[in-house]
């Protein structure tokens, strides 16, 4: 035997892996020492031997068709596979053809795979015993994979899903929100939203539902998604919703009667007066009392009247900045005669989907407090920007008196005023309207040196 043979094959009892080596007639020429210890076989009884008469059961295993391929193609294979008892393992395989037949390197992987099994039992059992509705979509929409809690949430046999896109569940109202969320989880984002399922039978039902991108190999190629129905619960909150109404109701009723009946009570005690006095001259004093406690009437009825009517909601996309060069036009006068300067800063900004009139009746309504809290005159400065992609800002703000804290709290309830002659029924109706454009209204105040109004509006949103 040359010395270079010899080297070698102390290299290869030596590897870690276990090696052997097959001749054209598929009989074993060399086995090293790891390897005999992975089959249970002595070397010398296997050299000489037939692989497939040794180890008959792998004639029906992946290890023929396998080691057939790389002779017949002459190509490398690299596969796992598993051999049942005695040997009861699983094997990590890649087997090398050359001329004279064929070399095999094999590792035992039995634990790896076991705890790749137990990891998949674990998410097969998270994932078919999850009470939520569970599932997976390609990049497409169309479902992959799906629970048997989708199944009982939209009526679907677990086998007809695969067929399907999510696109026909979604309720129509909720469809381009429902898309815009799936396409930002395909780009990598983790999504949590509620919209709306159509069930096979045709009802509605509601859903919080969050959606994963699935990466393989730092690339995207699914969403996962969790429905959760909040049907029971949406009802509840619209039943609190109702009751919280109704209380409402009930809280401003009772301020109403307290606001109409001191004038009301002004104007019979002058009537009885006047009855009094039939005959003699009526003092024009008391006329002059009761016309102003009926134009208040008239004041707070108007006004409740417009809080109270129903608005129709017309949205369009319209250029707020637009919309303030009217609303400068239409109170130009009043800030004139109140030595007022209203200023409007502003740069190139998106159109604002909202319901234009709406908004002008908001800042109608804070510029004239604005005016108002200036006797003296000053300057009111409106700011609109864009805060961030999705958002606009408007910020008013004055040179006034400033507002206390202890009144900032109490903004936007009924009645609370802190003017002569006001309702607070004004701020109570911006609030509704800013609301229902799914913005929100801040105010930051310092007394004796202004108050600045925040408005911030969606550019865009779904009714």
């Amino acid at each position: 035997m040359k010395i270079t043979e010899i080297d070698a094959r102390e290299i290869l009892d030596r590897i870690t892996d276990g090696f052997f080596a097959l001749d054209t007639h598929w009989k074993f020429t060399y086995v090293n020492e790891e390897a005999t210890k992975l089959l249970c076989r002595r070397g010398n009884d296997l050299v000489g031997k037939q692989i497939w008469s040794e180890f008959p059961e792998a004639v029906e295993l992946p290890f023929y068709e396998q080691y057939n391929k790389a002779v017949q193609e002459q190509v490398s294979v690299n596969f796992d596979a598993y051999y049942p008892p005695p040997l009861d393992t699983w094997y990590d395989v890649r087997a090398y053809p050359s001329e004279n037949g064929l070399t095999v390197y094999f590792q035992d992987v039995t634990k790896e795979k076991k705890a790749s099994a137990k990891h998949e039992q674990h998410y097969k059992s998270l994932f078919e015993h999850n009470p939520d509705a569970v599932y997976s979509l390609d990049l497409n929409g169309y479902c992959i994979s799906v629970n048997s809690a989708t199944e009982k949430l939209l009526g679907f046999r677990q086998e007809e899903y695969p067929k399907l896109s999510f696109i026909p569940f979604i309720a129509e109202e909720d469809l381009d929100k429902t898309i815009e969320f799936f396409e930002k989880a395909k780009e990598g984002e983790t999504q949590n939203y509620e919209t709306k399922v159509i069930h096979k039978e045709g009802h509605v039902i509601h859903v919080n539902v969050t959606n994963m991108p699935i990466i393989v190999d730092q690339e995207v190629v699914g969403v996962y998604g969790i429905a959760k129905d909040i049907t029971d619960q949406k009802h509840t909150e619209q039943e609190l919703v109702k009751s919280e109404k109704l209380s409402a109701v009930g809280q401003l009723s009772a301020s109403i009667a307290h606001e109409i009946r001191n004038p009301l009570t002004a104007l019979k005690g002058f009537l009885q007066l006047i009855n009094a006095s039939t005959g003699k001259d009526i003092e024009e004093s008391y006329l002059e009392v009761m016309a102003g406690e009926i134009e208040w009437i008239d004041l707070i009825t108007g006004e409740l009247l417009l809080l109270a009517k129903p608005q129709a909601h017309h949205f369009k996309f319209e250029q707020i900045q637009e919309i303030f060069k009217d609303v400068k036009m239409l109170l130009g006068s009043q800030a004139l005669m109140n030595r007022v300067d209203i200023k409007v800063i502003h740069g190139d900004l998106p159109r604002v989907r909202c319901v234009g009139n709406q908004l002008k009746q908001v800042f109608i309504n804070l510029i004239k407090n604005a005016i108002e809290s200036m006797p003296n005159g000053g300057e009111i400065t409106v700011e609109i920007k864009q805060k961030n992609k999705r958002t606009l800002s408007i910020l008013v703000t004055d040179e006034g008196c400033g507002i206390p804290e202890e009144v900032i709290e109490n903004i936007g309830m009924p009645f609370y005023t802190t003017k002569q002659k006001g309702t607070g029924l004004g701020l109570m109706t911006s609030l509704k309207i800013i609301e229902a454009h799914q913005g929100t209204i801040d105010f930051s105040s310092k007394v004796g040196e202004g108050t600045t109004v925040r408005i911030d509006l969606p550019i865009d949103f779904r009714t």
